[in-house]
């Protein structure tokens, strides 16, 4: 009995380390890609699994429909059919906003040192 055990732990061994290795990993990044499928919204930049690059215009519940090349083509696809997603809305939203942000520091603060130094100048 102890010499059949003895010969099964090497075996039990390796589908430890397999599942370790092999299984475990994939089913976390299976688990990262539905996330990701399931949290597409109106305006991500996406990239489907035959290469296609497109825009979303509208989302239900198994499909999404996509805008695609400068006249705009829209069809509709299945979510499975995404690969990446390459501008989520959100944060192209926010990336705007803070370059325009930007831009209106950049610009106000110059305009009112210049003028702010030109009356300082006429009141002395």
């Amino acid at each position: 009995m102890g010499q059949t055990l003895i010969n099964l732990i090497p075996l039990i061994l390796v589908f430890v380390v397999m599942y370790f290795l092999m299984i475990r990993p994939q089913k976390k990044k299976d688990k990262q890609i539905q996330d990701m499928r399931n949290s597409l919204q109106v305006g991500d930049e996406i990239v489907t699994i035959g290469g296609i690059c497109g825009k979303i215009v509208k989302t239900k519940e198994d499909t999404i429909v996509i805008a695609v090349g400068a006249d705009k083509v829209k069809f509709e696809m299945m979510r499975w059919s995404v690969s990446s997603v390459t501008n989520h809305a959100t944060k192209a939203k926010k990336t705007e906003e803070a370059n325009v942000e930007e831009e209106v520091k950049k610009v106000v603060p110059k305009k009112l040192k210049k003028s702010s130094s030109v009356e300082a100048d006429e009141e002395e």
